[in-house]
């Protein structure tokens, strides 16, 4: 059985994949909404369940292979696989942690790269490598180009200022600005204090 915790973008990517290997696959979300779009989508395919940490617990103890692809954006992901649930879980059982790159979601990953990908801890797998895409360096950067090059020309174009006041996209994305740190998750993070990105517009 495959479990998949999180089912956004990375989730349902894998879910796909998985689906379309004939796999036994269960979803764990915190969004009922997500969860019904998933059973929309897949319906008898997969499994969809509201994700708690007793259901998370008791799928992670059946599961073959565990994908976890929750992401809290700009901050640290949650621990969601404890240390103490691995020695109740299968031998040879594969934990991929895509929530690597920022901290990860299972409480013993540490980062790898790709040419030592996986370690074990109580005969539990896991993959843990930074910059996942990196596997497929090609593919990957022409899916990033594509994705990023609209903003980039925004900039270009209107100049920093007049590209984040014409787009809330571009402005949301605003990380830090002469110091300033314009995300409230990375502040947070960092334990700084936040400025407001409007702010910093009107203070340009």
């Amino acid at each position: 059985m495959w479990l998949l915790l999180g089912g956004d973008v990375v989730g349902t990517n894998a879910l796909q994949m998985a689906v379309g290997m004939g796999a036994n696959v269960t979803v764990l979300d915190k969004s009922l909404h997500r969860l019904r779009e998933l059973d929309a989508q897949f319906g008898s395919q997969v499994s969809t369940i509201y994700a708690t940490q007793e259901t998370i617990e008791q799928y992670a103890l059946d599961a073959d292979l565990i994908v976890g692809a929750v992401l809290v954006p700009g901050a640290e992901a949650p621990k969601l696989i404890t240390r103490d649930m691995l020695p109740k879980m299968r031998k040879g059982t594969v934990m991929v942690d895509v929530a690597i790159d920022q901290g990860g979601c299972f409480e013993t990953s540490r980062p790898t790269t790709h040419s030592d990908p996986i370690y074990s801890v109580d005969g539990v797998v896991h993959y843990c490598v930074a910059n996942m895409p990196g596997a497929a360096p090609y593919t990957s950067t022409i899916a990033l180009n594509n994705a990023t090059l609209p903003f980039a020309l925004q900039l270009a174009n209107q100049g920093a200022k007049q590209a984040l006041e014409n787009d809330p996209n571009l402005l949301n994305g605003l990380n830090i600005h002469k110091g300033q740190i314009t995300y409230p998750q990375v502040a947070k993070a960092l334990n700084k204090s936040f400025t407001d990105p409007k702010d910093i517009l009107a203070n340009w």
